[in-house]
């Protein structure tokens, strides 16, 4: 017999599904639940709402190591049509539990993800001390009208042969990403990023480069993903989607439309495969790709709200 919090849970879901896509229709309807500890919390009006904790360690050697905290506890709010008021009063709930468990680990997180147009429970998450580090955020217009690329910039696919000047890039992106979002150089970086990006090429992966007069300037690292309408953690609607894992550019070579360009000609080699859309994710706060994403035609679909470490949870 299926317990009563998970039974409540499995109404509330539904009902929040209901809710979130009259906000926004590119969410995709969940049908399922995490498998973590269900916590409830009561309401004004007597209701419950539900919450699925969940918590994940990443060590050295793991390659969310490299964006997630050590220690990270995560939520996932089953709160109906409660909205802002449920919300509230899980992350009370789930501040109390946490208490109880002790001194957090220093390199700790809390997370919370959620649909980006739902402001109401945007200011619940502020005055919890929650922060908007990311987004995935969702492209689907066709692909940009032809434009002349600069002189002497070559676009071209990714082979094997370019290791290291993808992995520089690669590296690069991540100390900045470091200074303006979640991202962590930790001391193995350099290695799991390596052993990734080999991967990655050996496997064909559709990686691109700008180069200038041979040298490589630019680079957009993407490939693809087929989202699972049955898995709990699906953040796409159904299709194949393509994806942005990271583009980076060479300082030097900023501000001349190289990074426009590199991403025109991407958008439309990926559009030719039938894609149902492009997503990735970016910081709001870095001052870069929180102005060049937009004028690429993605928007905001959840935010990611990160607290660190996790006893910082208001």
């Amino acid at each position: 017999m299926e317990a009563p919090a998970v039974s409540i849970s499995r109404d509330l879901l539904a009902a929040q599904s209901e809710r979130l896509v009259g906000l926004d229709p590119l969410l995709p309807r969940v049908h399922a639940l995490p498998p973590g500890d269900v916590v409830t919390a009561g309401l004004s009006d007597g209701r419950l709402v539900a919450g699925v904790l969940l918590r994940s360690e990443n060590g050295p050697g793991m390659v969310p190591s490299l964006w997630s905290a050590r220690q990270a506890h995560e939520m996932f709010p089953l709160v109906g049509d409660a909205g802002p008021e449920g919300v509230d009063a899980l992350l009370r709930v789930w501040r109390q539990r946490l208490e109880r468990l002790g001194p957090p680990n220093p390199d700790s997180s809390c997370v919370v993800t959620w649909p980006s147009r739902d402001a109401t429970v945007t200011r619940v998450l502020l005055d919890h001390g929650l922060v908007p580090l990311s987004v995935l955020a969702v492209r689907l217009a066709p692909p940009p009208a032809a434009m002349t690329v600069p002189d002497g910039l070559l676009i071209r696919r990714a082979t094997p042969a370019d290791l290291d000047a993808v992995h520089g890039l690669a590296m690069a992106e991540l100390r900045y990403s470091a200074l303006v979002g979640g991202a962590m150089v930790r001391p193995d970086a350099g290695s799991l990023k390596r052993g990734m990006l080999r991967s990655r090429l050996l496997a064909g992966d559709p990686v691109w480069l700008a180069e200038r007069e041979g040298v490589t300037v630019a680079m957009a690292e993407c490939g693809w993903s087929d989202p699972d309408p049955d898995s709990w953690a699906v953040r796409l609607p159904p299709g194949r989607w393509a994806y942005v894992n990271c583009v980076s550019v060479l300082p030097g070579a900023r501000g001349r439309g190289v990074g426009r360009q590199l991403m025109d000609a991407v958008h439309t080699r990926l559009a030719t495969t039938g894609a149902a859309g492009t997503y990735l994710y970016y910081n709001p706060p870095n001052p870069l790709s929180s102005v060049f994403w937009p004028r690429q035609g993605y928007r905001p679909l959840w935010t990611v709200w990160e607290v660190r470490p996790a006893d910082a949870l208001r």
